[in-house]
């Protein structure tokens, strides 16, 4: 199986380019982030005449998060228990949700779309919903993997944290000054290690990033960041043989600052005998 994650940045801009890459690629799974359009205005007929399904949570023009999937998607889920919410000028529990997660349960493995709130500024109360966002998805994280104990769970999407140096190129990124690379961050990025999650991808890819920003020349000075991951349950992660940085998304008409994450999964059976992605 083939799981891919990528913060496709208005799906109804590049719609076409995410279905052909999806059938090229032979992607089972894409979990998406920044759909940004609402569920009812997602373009669901070239997914579908594409093989796969689609589950989305939309709200506006804003965030929103998808998942396409040629598999059957069961126990789908629209946000995690304890994920706070956010709107400027209303603190307190009763914030409103945000489109930023969605989970399904495809051919026995638990998917989660994920994108997680920006930051802004370190003195920007959305620096501290970040960091309260983080920590609720560990918490749920860890209370799943509790009530499910060796059951493969992928948390894939766009964290908006780059853990280490090595995942920052960006030079107007300072530390100190910036959001993304603050300790507190890596911190909170770091917690899901302690809670038995793996980033799957690096091991396999050991340099490269996701995300260029598209102002001063980013992409040709390959000025960018590692922002997109795969993180994995060590029965996701031992069942995972490759994986690649799609680099090439980035390129072309009107791509995405981001590009596409991929892995490809042995089966339970190990008789997977399509090709290898390389």
């Amino acid at each position: 199986m083939r799981i891919a994650t990528w913060n496709v940045n208005s799906i109804r801009t590049r719609h076409a380019r995410v279905v052909d890459w999806l059938v090229n690629a032979d992607v089972d799974v894409l979990a998406m982030q920044e759909i940004k359009c609402k569920d009812e205005q997602f373009p669901r007929e070239g997914f579908e005449a594409a093989g796969y399904e689609v589950i989305t949570w939309g709200l506006n023009q804003w965030n929103g998060v998808a998942i396409a999937s040629r598999l059957p998607m069961t126990d789908i889920e629209v946000g995690f228990r304890g994920q706070p919410g956010f709107a400027k000028g209303h603190e307190g529990p009763d914030a409103p949700l945000e489109a930023r997660a969605l989970g399904a349960s495809i051919d026995g493995v638990r998917v989660w779309s994920l994108y997680v709130p920006n930051g802004r500024a370190l003195d920007d109360p959305h620096y501290d919903y970040k960091l309260r966002w983080l920590r609720a998805l560990a918490d749920h994280t860890a209370a799943w993997m509790r009530e499910h104990p060796g059951a493969p769970l992928a948390l894939t999407g766009d964290f908006n944290v780059a853990p280490t140096d090595a995942d920052m190129g960006d030079p107007s990124f300072v530390p100190g000054v910036s959001t993304h690379i603050s300790q507190r961050e890596r911190e909170a990025f770091a917690h899901f290690e302690t809670i038995g999650l793996t980033d799957v991808v690096r091991p396999i890819v050991p340099e490269g990033y996701t995300f260029w920003d598209y102002k001063q020349l980013r992409f040709p000075r390959n000025e960018g960041m590692r922002i997109d991951f795969i993180l994995g349950t060590p029965s996701f992660a031992d069942r995972v043989v490759d994986a690649r940085i799609e680099r090439e998304q980035r390129k072309g008409d009107a791509p995405s600052d981001h590009v596409p994450v991929l892995v490809e999964l042995a089966g339970d059976d190990d008789d997977d005998d399509r090709p290898m992605i390389f």
